[in-house]
C-alpha cells in the first residue's frame, strides 16, 4: 500500500488541491480523503495515473513518511501574496532536498555552519551585517559569488524552479544546519539580494522565521548593508551624477540599480527628489528587466560533488534512481548543474569537499 504522506507530497509538488488531485487520479474526492486517513487503499488505476502524471517511480510511494521544513522556523517572503499551493510546493521541494542532502552527507564532508548569530534583543540589521562580514573576514569589499560565499560558511544552498513571482526564497535551520532555497527564475541581482535577505533571517530570526512584523524589513536592510557597506559606497560614489552612472556602478556590488538607488538615498548620497526620479525611470524599464545585468552564478560545491560522483559512475540519473525520485526534481534543486556536465573531467575532484 502506498504511504499516504508520500502521495500527499507529490500532490503538493504538482500544486494541486485535493479536488484537482482527485480529478487527475480519476477518483472521487472522498476516495482521496479515506486513503489519506488510512481507511482505504488507493485504487490501482489511480496509482497508475499518479505515476504517469507525476513521473515519480512506484517505489517512491512505499518509502517512509518525508520530513518537511518546520513551518514555525521557515522564513517565507511575501506571505500575504504567497498562495498556499506555492508555499506547499516549495516546502515539498525542501523535503526532497533533505532526502538528497542526507544521501550526500553519508558520502561527503562539507563546511560546518560558521554564522555569527545576533541576539534577539539586538535586532539592528546594519550592525548585524557588519558583524557577519567581520566574522567571515571579508571587511567591506564587494561580494563576488554570493552562493559560493554562503556555501563556504556552511550554508546548504538549493535552487527552486517555481514559476511564481511571489516566491523569491526561504530559509531555515535543520539539525543545526542552515539552509537557503533560492528561486532561480529571478534576475541574478534579485537572487543575490534574496540570498543575503535569507542570511539575515538565519542570523537574526533563527527561532521566529519571518513571522514578527519587522522581520522582512530587518532582513531587507541586512541584505542591503551586507552587499553595500556604507564606507565602500561613500568611497566609490562621493556624489550622485546620473542614473546612467548608477547603472554602471551597480555591478561593483552585484546589485540592482534600484537597490543601489535605495542604499545611496539611505546614506544621503542621493536626495529624496533624485531618488524618486530614479525610481520612476527604472520602473519604466520594467520590474523584470535589469539594465546592465549580471551573469548567472551557480553553486561551486554542488558542481564539484556532482562531477566527482560522475567520475565514480554515479551520474544524477543513477542517484535519482537510488532515491526513487525523478531526475528533474534533483536537477532543479541543484541549479541545473547536472545538465551542464557533458562529460567527466580527466582529473578526479577530491572525495571530501
Amino acid at each position: 500500500m502506498p504511504n499516504p504522506d508520500r502521495v500527499e507530497l507529490v500532490r503538493k509538488r504538482l500544486g494541486l488541491t485535493k479536488i484537482g488531485f482527485a480529478d487527475l487520479l480519476g477518483v472521487d474526492r472522498k476516495v482521496i480523503q479515506r486513503f489519506e486517513a488510512g481507511q482505504a487503499e488507493l485504487p490501482e488505476h489511480a496509482l497508475n495515473n499518479l505515476i504517469e502524471a507525476s513521473k515519480y517511480p512506484i517505489e517512491f510511494f512505499s518509502g517512509p513518511s518525508p520530513e518537511y521544513p518546520n513551518p514555525d522556523g521557515v522564513s517565507f517572503r511575501s506571505l500575504r501574496s504567497l498562495t498556499a499551493r506555492s508555499r506547499d510546493a516549495s516546502q515539498a521541494a525542501g523535503s526532497l532536498a533533505f532526502m538528497f542532502d542526507d544521501w550526500i552527507s553519508d558520502r561527503y564532508g562539507r563546511p560546518e555552519a560558521n554564522l555569527k548569530l545576533v541576539p534577539m534583543n539586538e535586532p539592528n540589521p546594519v550592525e548585524a551585517a557588519a558583524r557577519v562580514r567581520a566574522h567571515w573576514g571579508i571587511g567591506s569589499r564587494p561580494i563576488g559569488n554570493a552562493i559560493n560565499l554562503l556555501e563556504t560558511n556552511g550554508i546548504r544552498v538549493f535552487s527552486l524552479a517555481e514559476e511564481t513571482r511571489h516566491l523569491d526564497a526561504y530559509s531555515l535551520w535543520r539539525d543545526e544546519k542552515p539552509y537557503i532555497f533560492l528561486n532561480m527564475t529571478k534576475t541574478m541581482e534579485r537572487t543575490r539580494h534574496d540570498a543575503f535577505h535569507e542570511l539575515g533571517h538565519l542570523v537574526m530570526h533563527r527561532h521566529t522565521g519571518s513571522k514578527h512584523k519587522m522581520a522582512e524589513f530587518e532582513a531587507d536592510t541586512f541584505a542591503s548593508a551586507f552587499l553595500m557597506p556604507e564606507e565602500d559606497l561613500k568611497a566609490e560614489i562621493p556624489y550622485f551624477r546620473s542614473l546612467d552612472h548608477l547603472i554602471e556602478k551597480k555591478r561593483r556590488w552585484g546589485v540592482s540599480a534600484a537597490s543601489l538607488n535605495f542604499a545611496l538615498n539611505r546614506i544621503q548620497r542621493i536626495s529624496d527628489w533624485n531618488y524618486r526620479g530614479n525610481y520612476i525611470a527604472l520602473g519604466k524599464i520594467g520590474k523584470s528587466v535589469e539594465p546592465n545585468p549580471l551573469p548567472p552564478e551557480t553553486s561551486q560545491i554542488w558542481t564539484k560533488i556532482l562531477r566527482d560522483l560522475w567520475t565514480r559512475g554515479l551520474p544524477l540519473s543513477r542517484i535519482a534512481r537510488e532515491l526513487n525520485l525523478p531526475e528533474k526534481e534533483l536537477n532543479d534543486l541543484l541549479f541545473g548543474i547536472a545538465s551542464t556536465l557533458d562529460k567527466p573531467q580527466v582529473e578526479r575532484e577530491p572525495h571530501v569537499v
